[in-house]
């Protein structure tokens, strides 16, 4: 279980940065609009930490994303189906 989480988190931290820099957004500019600080920012793109539902939403909401496609794509499909 432990191996899997940390391949999330990566995979969260990946998708993070992709969309934070489609935005042309600092990590800086990304964490002052959401509350949170830079170098947790940096930790969360990094893989090194997991964020909280609160985080995943206050993330969104600067990104002008959806929560949920923050992550869906995270989840491994089975039979067809995620």
């Amino acid at each position: 279980m432990e191996i899997r989480s940390k391949s999330l988190e990566k995979a969260f931290g990946r998708r993070l940065q992709v969309k934070r820099l489609e935005r042309g957004f600092s990590q800086e500019e990304l964490a002052h609009r959401s509350g949170l600080h830079r170098t947790y920012v940096s930790q969360l793109e990094r893989g090194l930490k997991s964020p909280s539902l609160a985080t995943i939403y206050a993330l969104a909401g600067v990104l002008e994303e959806d929560a949920g496609s923050l992550i869906s794509a995270l989840v491994p499909k089975r039979n067809g189906r995620r």
